[in-house]
């Protein structure tokens, strides 16, 4: 923890603005690390079969309560918890708040800890490629003086005395009826879904238009599509209701972006912290639920990602807090995790995990994606719903994969 000393400090909450919170580190601080045995079906955890998604909480440290201080609320900022499965195997979860770091700076925390324990606990004889996080928060400028405007939006987002986790009951009690699956989408199912894209923007007379279509497109394309479906209850009367003014709705996706080698000037790749650009696209539910869905879907992803790369990372922050609270009070899809932080590649020395998983898309309506663990250039998308959604999803993902 020497190196990554912020996941043991604290998050300072003030009651309300003009303050702000703040990461507040003291010498001597810590943070909680549990032992646990478990008798749990270790085959039934680490399957991509659907089931209920309260298995793998038992498995997922609770973070300390707040505590009081001068008026603000002080939260640990992590947990760590390590369960053995006799005969089986080992869970390592840990549960930290987002207020903190990004999925970049929190791969570069597992892979260094990994590195560590695989070289026999010996920092020294850490991986070469394990660079030392960067923690100087002064290299990120506001030359446009966002920060006000962030903040503003963000208390009147929160509200007053805001909890940045929800408690145990709270999390049990959200995913009561969920089942969590993943769903592995191959090299070959990637290339078929652009083929198909490509074919429907020809029939659609729009071939002549340039889009961006990577792996990351079509696959955040394909699911938004699958999730929309199986959430609509009229899609089998879909021609006869498009005009409906529920099919008429927008269906919003949102999609996260590292913005490191994105800003009008230079910060080391290793920055440890936030440092993400949120953005959200929609479309309208009748034309995600068309023949043509996919492609409209990839259209409208693959445009977003362009404009990201060509917009750079802060492209249409100021309006960042208030879009996002617009699109989470309707029908919104998140994308959590990436196939390029190589959950896959953090090796204790016991080989490659046998299964990763993003606890929190049982709550907050997000797909998670990963590179696969086999290898073979694909992408593992994990996710939560309904006992029936779920099968629906299922269905229309075989069905779309044909």
């Amino acid at each position: 923890m020497c190196r990554f000393f912020p996941f043991a400090a604290n998050l300072v909450l003030p009651p309300g603005p003009p303050q702000k919170p703040c990461i507040l580190y003291s010498d001597g601080d810590s943070l909680s690390l549990t032992a646990a045995q478990s008798s749990a079906d270790f085959a039934e955890l680490v399957s991509d079969e659907a089931r209920d998604a309260t298995l793998v909480h038992p498995l997922v440290p609770q973070l300390p309560p707040p505590r009081a201080s001068d008026g603000a609320r002080v939260w640990p900022l992590m947990a760590i918890q390590a369960t053995l499965f006799p005969n089986k195997g080992i869970s390592i979860v840990v549960q930290f708040l987002h207020m903190a770091v990004d999925g970049r700076s929190f791969n570069h925390f597992m892979k260094s800890w990994a590195s560590i324990h695989r070289s026999g606990g010996d920092p020294t004889c850490a991986d070469p490629d394990d660079l030392s996080p960067c923690h100087d928060r002064g290299v990120i400028k506001d030359p446009n003086r966002l920060e006000p405007i962030l903040w503003k939006d963000w208390w009147s987002c929160v509200g007053p005395s805001p909890s940045p986790s929800p408690s145990p009951s709270e999390a049990l009690l959200g995913v009561a009826d969920k089942m969590r699956a993943t769903f592995v989408l191959r090299k070959h199912h990637i290339n078929g879904l652009k083929a198909q894209v490509l074919s429907q923007l020809k029939n659609d007379d729009v071939w002549s238009e340039p889009i961006h279509l990577s792996t990351f497109v079509v696959a955040c394309a394909f699911v938004w599509v699958c999730v929309t479906k199986s959430q609509d209850e009229e899609h089998e009367r879909h021609d006869q209701a498009s005009f409906e003014s529920g099919n008429d709705k927008l269906c919003y996706f949102c999609f996260l972006a590292d913005c490191r080698d994105r800003l009008e000037y230079s910060i080391p790749s290793t920055y440890f912290g936030n440092c993400l650009g949120i953005y959200i696209l929609s479309k309208k539910r009748n034309t995600l639920l068309s023949k043509s869905g996919v492609s409209h879907a990839a259209r409208a992803i693959g445009a977003g990602v362009e404009e990201v790369k060509a917009g750079g990372g802060l492209r249409g922050a100021a309006e960042w807090i208030r879009n996002y609270n617009v699109a989470n009070n309707g029908d919104l899809v998140t994308v959590a995790g990436s196939p390029r932080l190589k959950v896959y590649d953090t090796d204790f020395g016991w080989g490659r995990p046998t299964k990763s998983h993003v606890v929190h898309v049982d709550m907050s309506r997000a797909i998670a994606l990963a590179e696969s663990r086999n290898g073979d250039g694909g992408v593992e998308v994990e996710l939560a719903l309904s006992r029936v959604c779920m099968e629906k999803f299922a269905h229309f993902l075989e069905k779309g994969l044909k």
